[in-house]
């Protein structure tokens, strides 16, 4: 009797554990059942603050690794970028050193021809100029003189220095060996004026050439790595564009320096000009006065 009362206990017990409506199914442990899912948790504003400082710090960490430094962006250009670098660098060293010479040639010959001028206009004849000159230093316009009073020299000695009738071809021959010396001197003014040109009109064609290539080299690398994250892809056209800069500092100095020579060898072919009227004018008065 006392072991079925104890076995209506344990029955009544182990039903009074399972929850309602449900049956452990058979042969399984009521206890070993699996416990209800908790209930998500939501994080607190402190929490939240501290996964943003996390986020900033990481973005400050990936921006330190993408230095735009002009150094760092020179010493990442492809080969052809800095092909082209080197090249416009060396054509902007080369303009610049050419400004310095232009300055002092067209200062040095601006010099000599005004005292030239100032001695030459004390003459009044061919005879007092030829003697005047000769202490003079050698120049270009000087240069001139000499051509002209040589032209002079073989008329006399050909004994038609005083002929009315050779007088217009002695001032052909003489006013010809001048601009025969003329022409020499300022092609020599002149020189490096035809690069300076060619750099001013193609130095930004050529930093544009690099431009293009590295942009080209930057869409394939975003092509290759599968991103469009600008600060994967802004150190590689950054340097694109710095070509197009160097085009640039290549041609403005270059076409500054081309205008500033072109503007001061028309000066001296004026100048020039002037002295082989005036020349002539003296030779023919000269030429006068004997004849009469």
């Amino acid at each position: 009797m006392k072991a079925l009362m104890y076995s209506l206990l344990t029955a009544y017990a182990q039903a009074g554990s399972t929850p309602a409506g449900q049956t452990p199914a058979p042969g399984t442990d009521p206890a070993a059942a699996p416990a209800a899912a908790p209930p998500p948790v939501t994080p607190s504003a402190s929490e939240l603050d501290a996964a943003k400082a996390q986020a900033a710090e990481r973005a400050a960490e990936e921006a330190g690794q993408h230095d735009l430094s002009l150094m760092t962006l020179i010493r990442e250009l492809n080969e052809v970028e800095m092909g082209v670098l080197i090249i416009l660098g060396l054509c902007t060293i080369y303009a610049i050193a050419l400004l310095f010479e232009k300055i002092y040639v067209m200062r040095k010959t601006a010099g000599q021809t005004k005292d030239f001028l100032a001695a030459f206009r004390k003459a009044n004849s061919v005879e007092e100029a030829e003697a005047i000159v000769r202490k003079l230093p050698q120049s270009g316009i000087r240069s001139m003189f000499d051509a002209g009073m040589a032209e002079v020299r073989r008329t006399q000695d050909l004994g038609l220095y005083t002929m009315r009738d050779a007088r217009d071809h002695t001032m052909q021959r003489v006013s010809a060996a001048m601009s025969t010396k003329q022409n020499e001197h300022l092609e020599e003014l002149g020189s490096n004026m035809t690069f300076l040109a060619s750099i001013g009109a193609n130095a930004p064609f050529i930093g544009l050439f690099g431009t293009v290539w590295g942009i080209m080299v930057a869409f394939v690398g975003i092509a290759e790595t599968q991103t469009t994250s600008l600060a994967v892809v802004a150190p590689g056209i950054a340097g694109a564009l710095l070509a197009t800069a160097a085009g640039l500092a290549a041609a403005i100095p270059a076409v500054l320096i081309y205008n500033f020579a072109a503007k001061q060898i028309s000066k001296q072919a004026n100048k020039m000009e002037d002295f082989a009227a005036e020349f002539i004018a003296l030779v023919s008065r000269d030429m006068d006065r004997r004849a009469a």
